[in-house]
């Protein structure tokens, strides 16, 4: 209320002394005539005085609509915000920018990146008849026909902060005389409004996107441990149908083929959950079949491992030296009358490592052409784990056979599978 009754007072004090001012220049024109028009200036002055007060009036009513407040800051012709933003001073410039070009009458926009400043002028209209002053305003007469909009981005350690400041296009002074009916309180409430808006769809931007890579990332654990599953029975149902079939006519083999199942259960089972193992586990896994099959297939069987020790703590993905084993035995060997080897062999490399399990047996044909589920598994488990940095290449082997070798990034793989 007080801030309130000075302005009004103020308002009227000013336009007093411009009305005195005024007199004693009217006395000084008409001073050689017997009757100078003196009761025509004491009307005149009398509506100015009440168009002032009633434009005061007006302009306190419009604050307090905006606002829901009077005070002096609030009641200023000339309004100054902060607002602290919480992106880098390159991002922030550049959602301040696009908010002052979107503010309506906004024209002469300036923008000098460099010093992170941006400039505009707003016309400003009747804001109850929406378009140019009325003539019949006096406050319009001192034409001040737009506002104007200085905003500079200071940087901070992360964030930013913006400097609004909304005022008349016009010189200080003119504050005396006139009032902006709460046009640029308007300016700055929207412009704040609009910053805050583009603020929060960047942030719920940002949560979506977070969200999305969190649902990205459960869906690929989630078809890691399919593909996972996909394997272990394949290879369990080939081993029990070779033990069924040795019970009957060898059941010494058969129970030295079990042992060898169970060798292979005993370091299979604590990893059937986990997407993750070493190559020396694997190895060994590999190891338990291969014996399995030695059983079974007799001299037609040789192998041979070359995998150096300091190779063997390599984080390796479960059940895939597995798959190309079975694959070189299935597809290769034991379609082949005298049999053949299987190399395993490991290389390391500046980068990466190279794991091939090759043989000779007969190579690409009409029923393998190196396309089938095992391998598409073992394509889509390293694109889900490791993305671009492991590979997968199976070409036919000299002088007859297949070889197949995986890369993997040499340190990295682990850290890299397990997120």
């Amino acid at each position: 209320m007080f801030a309130s009754l000075f302005l009004v007072t103020r308002m009227l004090i000013a336009w007093t002394v411009a009305i005195i001012v005024a007199g004693f220049v009217w006395s000084g024109l008409f001073s050689g005539m017997n009757r100078g028009p003196g009761w025509f200036f004491g009307l005149l002055a009398m509506l100015v005085m009440v168009s002032v007060l009633f434009s005061t009036v007006s302009h306190l009513r419009r604050v307090w609509l905006i606002a829901g407040r009077l005070d002096s800051d609030i009641l200023s012709s000339r309004q100054r915000r902060q607002i602290e933003v919480p992106f880098e001073a390159g991002e922030t410039f550049d959602l301040l920018d696009a908010a002052l070009r979107e503010l309506p009458r906004s024209e002469e926009i300036e923008s000098a990146r460099d010093s992170l400043q941006v400039s505009a002028r707003i016309r400003r209209v009747d804001p109850y008849a929406n378009k140019p002053p009325s003539r019949f305003n006096v406050f319009a007469r001192f034409a001040v026909k737009r506002n104007q909009v200085l905003a500079t981005v200071t940087p901070r350690d992360g964030t930013s902060s913006i400097t609004l400041i909304c005022g008349p296009d016009a010189d200080a002074w003119t504050d005396l005389f006139t009032l902006d009916d709460g046009t640029n309180l308007e300016n700055v409430e929207a412009i704040t409004r609009a910053i805050t808006r583009r603020v929060a769809d960047r942030r719920r931007g940002e949560k979506a996107a977070s969200q999305q890579t969190v649902t990205e990332k459960e869906l690929t654990v989630a078809k890691l441990s399919l593909l996972h599953a996909q394997v272990e029975p394949h290879f369990l149902y080939n081993t029990l149908a070779s033990a069924q079939l040795l019970t009957r006519t060898d059941p010494a083999r058969a129970d030295q083929m079990l042992g060898h199942l169970i060798q292979y259960l005993r370091r299979s089972l604590p990893r059937t959950e986990d997407s993750l193992s070493t190559l020396g586990e694997e190895l060994e896994r590999a190891r338990a079949y291969l014996e399995i099959l030695k059983i079974r297939m007799g001299s037609r069987l040789n192998l041979q491992i070359e995998v150096p020790d300091e190779l063997k703590p390599l984080p390796f993905p479960s059940m895939m030296l597995q798959t190309l084993v079975e694959n070189s035995i299935k597809h290769g060997l034991e379609p082949k009358s005298g049999g053949g080897t299987v190399w395993i062999l490991a290389r390391a490399h500046d980068d990466d490592v190279s794991v091939t399990v090759a043989d000779d047996g007969l190579g690409f044909n009409a029923q393998s052409s190196g396309t089938g589920i095992g391998l598409k598994n073992v394509r889509e488990r390293l694109r889900l784990a490791y993305g671009a940095a492991a590979s997968f290449a199976i070409v036919s082997n000299f002088p007859s056979g297949v070889a197949a070798t995986i890369t993997l990034p040499a340190g990295t793989a682990g850290a890299h599978s397990h997120a």
